[in-house]
């Protein structure tokens, strides 16, 4: 049995999603090429409202409308083997949740190819701390030093 990625299955869409989606597209095609790949349900893509909770009286409304995408799919191999593997993306677009859905799949029961969407966790991973450290140049560059505005404020009322 391959050993599990360092990363828990409740990230692994965010990570492979840093990537571009043709990347993700090419490597759930080469695992289709391995595997039969039906759909349990056929892949999805539509608008969700997002409800809250009204703090004063409890009553629920709906904030918007959020694009909303999702797959569910069996793999199997040539023996009696199967696995599911699903997706569910604040996104449009059907196509690339579903070759997610084949990713978590395959990379959950550890199938022969997995080697293929661990890589691209790793890959993801990279591009998220790329990401955190321009974000954070950013907010370093932005950074205002107020301990400085007392001083002005003290000098300007005595003159």
């Amino acid at each position: 049995m391959l050993t599990q990625p360092d990363f828990p299955r409740s990230q692994w869409l965010r990570l492979w999603l840093a990537l571009p989606a043709e990347q993700i597209r090419m490597a759930a095609e080469t695992l289709s090429s391995r595997y039969v790949i039906d759909d349990l349900e056929l892949p999805q893509s539509g608008l969700g409202l997002l409800p809250l909770s009204d703090g004063a009286l409890g009553e629920a409304y709906y904030l918007g409308e959020i694009p909303l995408a999702r797959a569910h799919v069996r793999i199997a191999n040539g023996t009696a083997q199967s696995c599911e593997g699903g997706a569910i993306l604040m996104d449009d677009r059907a196509r690339l949740a579903r070759s997610l859905a084949i990713l978590d799949g395959v990379l959950a029961a550890g199938l022969p190819g997995c080697e293929a969407a661990r890589a691209l966790l790793s890959d993801g991973a990279e591009k998220i701390r790329e990401i955190t450290s321009e974000r954070q140049k950013l907010l370093a560059a932005t950074r205002v030093d107020f301990s400085l505005l007392g001083t002005a404020d003290e000098e300007d009322d005595d003159a």
